[in-house]
């Protein structure tokens, strides 16, 4: 192909043709939207470093996974902020949580709408782990229980899948296992499978209130540079039962979904994450770039690594470009 037989230009002169020959193409069926849910009524927290994102009590939640809903998004992730703290995150597997209450809600109120869980401890524990820690050390083994009991305490209010995010190794196997032992067989799971330590992370602390108030989180989650690592997490998260694997964040790990996409005929989720929407609203707000147009360029890109489904806060602005209902 050596000009000037073969010129490019030639499928690009106009939107038509480039619509024709577009290689990868971003649905709306690709996106999930994360919501983060607190207790109280006609409670709409700014989150100052996500513009446009909020914590919500329940009534307000209810509202926001509508409307997801009315733009086509086919699924919400609920986070929960709880108001009591303790050594063992009790309210993350407590009856009356608030997920499990949110949960009850949204799926009473809102139809056709897939509700999936975080299943984690971080935000529910007062020193901001996602494992119990013993002499310092966050022991993998005594989480396990309380994580299968929070999965099960979701499936229970009414979830329709649960995705682990602690990076507890063997906790697929156990909630599997704990799900399936209380006849919860069609519950699948999302794991978080590749799952980094990153300083990408630093809003959402802020919006779940979950950082830790000692150390930090490197003894669990994997090491940015990384990359055979990630095919051995999702490899064993197959294996213990996961239905979709995760790889989070997803811009700076592109390279690592396309590893996962290539090694893995499996459903491969990435996580749009918070410091990557915190820095293309910043700069959208500063002049500095085009917020809409990087956003979906972004978006495609994930896409284009090898993603079957994109978990961002930009979901219901890409739905709306995208040419969902308002």
């Amino acid at each position: 192909m050596i000009f000037p037989d073969y010129r490019p230009r030639r499928l690009r002169q106009n939107e038509t043709f480039r619509r024709m020959i577009r290689e990868t193409r971003l649905s709306v069926d690709d996106l999930i939207l994360p919501l983060f849910v607190i207790g109280g009524r006609n409670v709409k927290n700014p989150i100052p470093s996500m513009p446009g994102q909020f914590q919500m009590s329940i009534d307000y939640l209810v509202k926001e996974a509508r409307l997801a809903r009315d733009v086509g998004i086919p699924a919400i992730m609920i986070f929960g902020i709880p108001e009591k703290k303790d050594a063992f995150g009790s309210q993350a597997y407590a009856k009356d949580g608030i997920v499990q209450r949110a949960v009850k809600s949204v799926k009473d109120k809102v139809q056709d709408l897939v509700v999936i869980t975080d299943v984690c401890l971080c935000q529910y524990t007062d020193h901001g782990h996602c494992g119990i820690v013993q002499d310092g050390v966050i022991d993998n083994d005594a989480t396990l229980d309380l994580l299968a009991r929070t999965a099960l305490s979701h499936a229970q209010a009414g979830a329709d899948m649960v995705a682990p995010s602690d990076m507890m190794d063997g906790r697929v196997a156990e909630i599997r296992d704990t799900l399936d032992e209380n006849g919860f067989f069609s519950i699948p799971i999302m794991s978080y499978a590749a799952k980094y330590s990153s300083s990408f992370y630093g809003p959402f602390r802020q919006a779940a209130r979950s950082a830790p108030l000692f150390g930090d989180r490197r003894t669990y989650q994997m090491d940015p540079a990384n990359s055979l690592e990630a095919v051995r997490e999702v490899t064993m998260d197959i294996e213990e039962g996961a239905d979709i694997v995760m790889v989070k964040p997803a811009i700076p790990y592109l390279d690592v979904i396309y590893r996962i996409r290539e090694e893995f005929d499996f459903p491969i989720a990435a996580y749009n994450v918070s410091g990557e929407y915190a820095m293309i609203k910043a700069a959208d707000q500063l002049g500095w770039l085009d917020g809409r147009q990087v956003m979906m360029e972004a978006l495609t890109a994930i896409k284009r690594a090898g993603a079957d489904l994109i978990l961002t806060y930009f979901a219901v602005e890409a739905a709306r470009e995208l040419g969902g209902s308002t």
